[in-house]
């Protein structure tokens, strides 16, 4: 019989799975101020108004900065 090689411990880290967790947080932060930036002035031509805008783009900064320390969290307590 051929020898098979050991089973990888399943404690060990995954490399592109870190990869993936670590870029996603950089992501995260841009992606909701712009969608909070988009939404915002989407509401302001459709309601003609001049501050959705700002209040869409504040929004947005909130949640991705929500988002990153949980994210953060996260990927520090799988290690």
């Amino acid at each position: 019989m051929p020898d098979l090689p050991p089973e990888k411990d399943s404690k060990e880290p995954n490399v592109w799975r870190q990869i993936g967790r670590y870029s996603n947080l950089g992501f995260v932060l841009p992606s909701a101020v712009v969608v909070g930036l988009v939404i915002g002035a989407a509401l302001d031509h459709w309601l003609k108004t001049k501050w959705m805008t700002l209040a869409g783009l504040l929004v947005g900064c909130v949640a991705g900065f929500v988002e990153l320390i949980r994210g953060a969290i996260r990927a520090g307590k799988d290690q």
